[in-house]
């Protein structure tokens, strides 16, 4: 019996699973973050990676600090998605007063939309990169 072909497929979706930074792959939506309190799970994890295979953990630690999805939500300003789309109405327009209460009920602070302005429509890609699906 050969176990060959067996031991490079292991070999190979071991080493990809490692190059994919385990915070970028866990928490997508951490991506963004500039600091804050390291994820120790994330840490862990990444440094098991870094045990068994010296370049592939270096690599995820470097993704995970890079991309910023190593390190925990702050949660004093955090908002599901699902609850910002409660200001959205059914033409994608967002209404202000809608948004600034659910700020105000949420996060305890007041920011004045009055003068906001809309500087240009989100594109497409923007769009999916905030996981969003565009609006007809």
């Amino acid at each position: 019996m050969n176990l060959k072909p067996l031991a490079s497929i292991i070999l190979t979706a071991t080493l990809t699973s490692q190059l994919a930074a385990c915070g970028t792959v866990f928490y997508p939506e951490r991506r963004g973050q500039i600091s804050g309190e390291i994820d120790s799970g994330v840490a862990i994890l990444n440094g098991i990676g870094l045990l068994f295979y010296i370049i592939p953990g270096l690599i995820a630690f470097a993704v995970d600090f890079a991309t910023g999805a190593i390190y925990l939500p702050d949660a004093r300003y955090s908002l599901a998605p699902e609850r910002l789309n409660q200001a959205v109405d059914e033409h994608g327009q967002v209404d202000a007063q809608k948004l600034q209460a659910i700020l105000y009920q949420d996060l305890g602070i007041e920011l004045p939309l009055e003068q906001a302005q809309r500087l240009s429509a989100p594109s497409t890609q923007q769009l999916a990169l905030l996981g969003l699906p565009p609006r007809a």
